[in-house]
């Protein structure tokens, strides 16, 4: 099913992300936590790609065994960075013989190898080339692309990255995904935004339950969240106890996602990671609401 098709559903629903394994050793632990995610029965599930597209393969596996096994609808992430134009049109044609139907179409994050590299001989530069590429493909998918409620790491503006936000949209995206964020207030007056700049395709939240007080520095590097007082407080009364902070992790993210369905936001997605009980303590937080 096309994530589109979902999307225009008015019933209230969660979704998660998991990611591939690093190694073949690593893969039937990584296939079992997915496939636990999967019996809680999201709305969908995310399957990332993996840094520079290492992981690909186990990308479609996992995606292939969800949407088979358990009737999740999945959603294949792709990213080009650094890769050759004949390279995606081999994944490209890799997920349609896959039966995948929805691709998350990223540039991908910058090692720090890649970082310092010279780029202008790049076939992508821009999440925006990969875009048009699929939708040159002929390939009918339904194309996701990400979104930053703050702001782009590399962007000097929001303005500046609106512009580029809507370049994606008007080239093929078909819905938006946010990064993490840790204060509703700042995705509220991103949509604002954004609506007002004529992008008018779906957007759906991103959560991230912070479980590990180690967690909050990587969170913050990733995607330069701010972090609100009342967050930063928690982490630390409870970020020394393990126990304690992944149960007040837990619950500060289901109020998030409460908040978020309470002013109108009817999709979710959580990043959950390949974390079953973490991702089942939320549904469970949410069992009556969801219905």
């Amino acid at each position: 099913m096309k994530l589109t098709e979902l999307l225009k559903r008015d019933e209230l629903s969660l979704s998660f992300e998991v990611f591939p394994p690093k190694t073949d050793t690593a893969f039937e632990s990584v296939r079992f936590a997915t496939e636990e995610i999967a019996k809680l029965s999201p709305s969908f599930m995310s399957v990332t790609y993996g840094a520079g597209g290492g992981t690909s393969r186990y990308t479609l596996e996992i995606a292939k065994n969800i949407k088979a096994n358990y009737g999740v609808p999945t959603l294949a992430h792709l990213t080009c960075v650094s890769s050759t134009r004949e390279t995606v049109c081999e994944k490209i044609s890799e997920m349609r013989a896959a039966g995948i139907e929805n691709v998350m179409a990223l540039r991908g994050d910058l090692t720090p190898e890649l970082a310092a590299s010279d780029r202008s001989e790049w076939a992508y530069r821009h999440a925006v080339d990969l875009i048009r590429q699929i939708k040159e493909s002929g390939a009918d998918f339904c194309i996701g692309g990400a979104c930053y409620p703050e702001i782009h790491p590399e962007s000097e503006n929001q303005k500046e990255d609106i512009r580029y936000l809507k370049e994606k949209v008007d080239a093929g995206c078909d819905f938006l995904t946010t990064q993490m964020f840790f204060d509703n207030n700042l995705l509220y007056n991103f949509l604002y935004k954004i609506r007002e700049a004529g992008i008018t395709v779906p957007i759906i939240p991103g959560v991230m339950p912070i479980t590990n007080g180690n967690q909050v520095d990587r969170a913050i590097k990733l995607s330069g969240s701010f972090m609100p007082q009342r967050f930063k407080s928690l982490v630390d009364k409870f970020g020394a106890t393990p126990a304690a902070m992944k149960q007040a992790g837990i619950a500060y993210a289901t109020d998030q996602i409460i908040d978020l369905f309470a002013n109108g936001i009817t999709n979710v997605h959580v990043y959950s990671m390949n974390k079953p009980d973490v991702a089942a303590a939320i549904m469970q937080n949410l069992s009556d609401i969801l219905g």
